[in-house]
């Protein structure tokens, strides 16, 4: 009997949620494709997990074409969207290009990759995992940039999760802050990151590992009746006070 080998496609595979979750699922028998724009950290991570990979960035014109010559109609029965970015500053200070840029990156981009991908996801009963933030349930001064595009990040997952339902499910991780390269401005203080931790009521900072480990089972049959979902991975800073 023939088994088609299945892939699991990662967006942002460089950083620390998305290198995590390539990893672990490599561990447990997975497949995966990875997409960054650091070719030497891409190339160094798929040679250790013997994966596949595409060097781009998802703000160039027809980057999703990059993706698709790479993987040349492989079967794909995961996407996890792992690009984020952290632009904070007052609303006074705020131009119309930020908001442009970060909904290009955020959003823009993601309905890109997914459009893409989306005839081959639903063939093998895919799924489908975003990124949002803790900001966008608990606000927080400073950030209507990016609480706005990760705001549209989980309206997209719940209309996705209702067009492409029963075929491929559609969820979402809203993480708090996570010790990682664009993190690195606000952490690199060692009072301040302490002083975050200690917002949190598990008081510390998250790890690329604990959003990978939701993600991770967001992606495999574990969750086949979960679609639609906002989860927090925020140490309980969204719900607990």
């Amino acid at each position: 009997m023939l088994f088609l080998i299945m892939k699991k496609v990662i967006l942002g595979a460089t950083g620390s949620i998305g290198s995590s979750l390539a990893k672990n699922l490599v561990d447990s028998g997975d497949q995966v494709h990875l997409v960054g724009r650091d070719e030497n950290s891409l190339s160094e991570l798929a040679k250790n997990l013997n994966s596949t990979f595409t060097v781009c960035d998802v703000l160039e014109e027809n980057f999703s074409d990059k993706i698709l010559n790479d993987l040349k109609d492989e079967p794909i029965n995961g996407l996890a969207f792992c690009v984020g970015s952290i632009d904070l500053k007052p609303l006074k200070l705020t131009k119309k290009s930020d908001f442009m840029q970060s909904f290009n990156l955020n959003l823009i981009s993601a309905t890109e990759i997914i459009k893409s991908l989306a005839d081959n996801l639903k063939k093998n009963k895919g799924s489908i995992v975003l990124f949002s933030t803790v900001a966008v349930k608990q606000g927080f001064p400073n950030h209507a940039i990016v609480s706005s595009a990760k705001g549209a990040i989980e309206g997209l997952t719940l209309a996705l999760a209702a067009e492409f339902a029963p075929h491929v499910r559609v969820n979402c991780i809203a993480p708090s802050l996570t010790n990682s390269k664009i993190s690195n401005f606000l952490l690199k203080n060692e009072k301040v990151a302490e002083g975050i931790a200690k917002m949190h009521p598990m008081k510390r900072i998250g790890e690329g590992g604990d959003s990978a480990s939701v993600a991770k089972f967001l992606l495999t049959d574990e969750s086949s009746w979960i679609t639609g979902q906002i989860l927090g991975v925020d140490g309980g800073r969204s719900s607990v006070a």
